[in-house]
């Protein structure tokens, strides 16, 4: 095991140049499972699913024949429920075996729309299922789409995210259309250490269906967290997630020297990387340790945890070239900017600084542009002169760029 996962440390310059001042470095950090690396575990997995009156037509019909695919796409030794809600809530098909799937596939074809939307209620609902089987010989996944705004049970719905992600249990969030709150979904995602997604148009909901299942179905190892362990004055400043998409994860200190990242689950074939930004202390010609990574991780089908540990060494030259930067991660560095960009574009205008939004917004476009991203920087362009005429952002235009920027990886594996 300890030969398959592996864990590579990349500096976005190697070497520096020599200094007697602190200087900025990025390390991208990386641990990849081959996806031959074990069998799966079965599922146990809960459909939580929005039915509320402006589900009706394309969206519902989108709807039920995704949820079909993907129980067709089960194996008999997996654990599925179905839930609906809309202002009240029911449970269609308590968790049941795959084996036989046509009580499952006549209770989706058996949705139709109605009332309004009350998300907590399809929440809980899905808890009680989901709690049937839960345990460390399955893997538990709740399966949430909305498209619209849940109205004043928002606290609570984020409170049941908490208790699902500390049971162990994954939310992945669809927000489908423009219509619902796209932070309240991230919220329900983080606290759950699952991750939630713009669905654009309702033909597209079978393949984000499908993808989280697969994802689920190829994960090989749990609860994975990295350790850095830093010599004294070299300082993280922050720690972004890189692949599969970006997201701000943070870091939680545990002495004076040492961080904790978080990065959940390792799905076979499907690199999880973490991206850097530290403060380097002054150092003369040489080689030197700048860290110590340790991958902690959990194989499925190991009972104890396995530990990767890597030595990080930073080489230091009097004399230091352009060739010394690292084409693949400064490009990273150039995406994660561009991401951090458009987050502050966002939380500007949301805090009335239109100023500081257009500003923003102008300075993403140019590093999307500078990326090749010729249709997300075109957006980003549009949405600063249009801040400029006094128009507000659309509710798709923030949700493209929001959603849009975080897979600004996965776009440069596509390229």
């Amino acid at each position: 095991m300890a030969d398959t996962i592996t864990l590579t440390c990349q500096w976005g310059r190697a070497p520096i140049p020599s200094s007697t001042t602190p200087q900025v470095g990025y390390l991208l950090v990386e641990a990849v499972a081959p996806a031959t690396l074990a069998p799966s575990l079965p599922l146990n997995l809960c459909f939580v699913l929005d039915r509320s009156g402006s589900m009706q037509g394309a969206k519902l019909d989108n709807l039920k024949a995704a949820t079909r695919r993907v129980i067709e796409q089960l194996q008999p030794t997996d654990i599925a429920a179905i839930v609906i809600f809309d202002d009240t809530v029911q449970t269609l098909i308590p968790a049941t075996p795959v084996g036989d799937r046509s009580a499952l596939l006549a209770a989706v074809d058996s949705i139709s729309e109605a009332g309004g939307t009350a998300m907590s209620l399809g929440m809980q609902a899905g808890q009680v299922e989901l709690q049937k089987h839960l345990g460390s010989d399955r893997l538990s996944r709740m399966l949430l789409l909305t498209d619209g705004q849940t109205w004043g049970d928002e606290p609570l719905c984020r409170d049941l995210a908490r208790s699902l992600g500390q049971a162990g249990v994954q939310i992945v969030a669809f927000g489908l259309g423009t219509e619902w709150n796209e932070q309240l979904l991230d919220d329900i995602a983080a606290a759950s250490n699952g991750y939630s997604d713009y669905i654009a148009a309702p033909e597209q909901i079978g393949t984000f269906f499908q993808q989280a299942v697969h994802e689920a179905q190829a994960t090989v190892a749990t609860e994975t967290r990295l350790l850095l362990r830093f010599v004294r004055d070299a300082t993280p400043r922050t720690v972004y997630r890189v692949k599969p998409v970006i997201a701000n994860l943070g870091y939680q200190p545990i002495g004076e020297s040492t961080v904790a990242v978080r990065l959940g689950d390792l799905v076979g074939g499907q690199p999880a990387a973490v991206l850097i930004d530290l403060m380097i202390p002054p150092r003369a010609k040489g080689r030197f340790r700048i860290a110590q990574a340790e991958l902690h991780t959990k194989p499925i089908h190991q009972s104890s945890e396995l530990v990767i540990k890597q030595d990080i060494l930073l080489d230091v030259a009097d004399q230091v070239g352009t060739e010394s930067y690292n084409p693949a991660v400064m490009n990273l560095v150039e995406r994660v900017t561009a991401f951090k960009l458009q987050t502050q574009a966002l939380n500007e205008m949301t805090s009335g600084n239109v100023a500081g939004a257009t500003q923003k917004l102008r300075a993403a476009a140019t590093r999307l542009l500078d990326l090749g991203e010729l249709e997300l920087a075109e957006k980003a362009q549009q949405q600063a002169v249009a801040l400029e005429q006094g128009q507000q952002l659309s509710p798709q235009a923030q949700k493209e760029l929001r959603y849009a920027t975080r897979r600004l990886t996965q776009r440069l594996d596509d390229h």
